[in-house]
């Protein structure tokens, strides 16, 4: 095989290996609604928190995602946090105006927001 054909065969296996990681990370997001007052955006916040199973332990004192220490910053974590563990099974990014979907991704620092394609979801289901 010349180097050529081999570089190319390389670059395949690449391109198979890495881009369905790439683009698993291209949204959407689901964040806090920055039209919205912080009372309101802090309500839907408190109840993702304590009624709906949404991990909330990233924007405790001392965890990768407290600062910037904002209700609308946690706000981003908490709704994207449920969004993307609940969107398969019907969740949706509202929690009634306090949220919207966003391509941006919203990760700064070590505070990174996940993004679960929802066939992701669909494809774990048919195996």
């Amino acid at each position: 095989m010349n180097s050529f054909s081999l570089l190319l065969s390389s670059l395949m296996v690449f391109a198979l290996i890495c881009i369905p990681t790439i683009s698993a990370q291209n949204g959407p997001w689901c964040v806090a609604n920055r039209k919205v007052s912080d009372q309101v955006v802090q309500a839907a916040a408190v109840w993702t928190c304590q009624q709906s199973g949404a991990d909330c332990s990233r924007i405790q004192l001392g965890q990768n995602c407290f600062l910037p220490n904002t209700i609308k910053d946690h706000a981003f974590v908490v709704f994207n946090t449920y969004y993307q563990h609940f969107k398969h099974q019907g969740g949706s990014c509202d929690f009634h105006g306090a949220a919207v979907i966003t391509q941006t991704d919203p990760s700064h620092g070590s505070c990174q927001f996940e993004s679960v394609p929802v066939s992701k979801y669909r494809a774990k289901k048919m195996k």
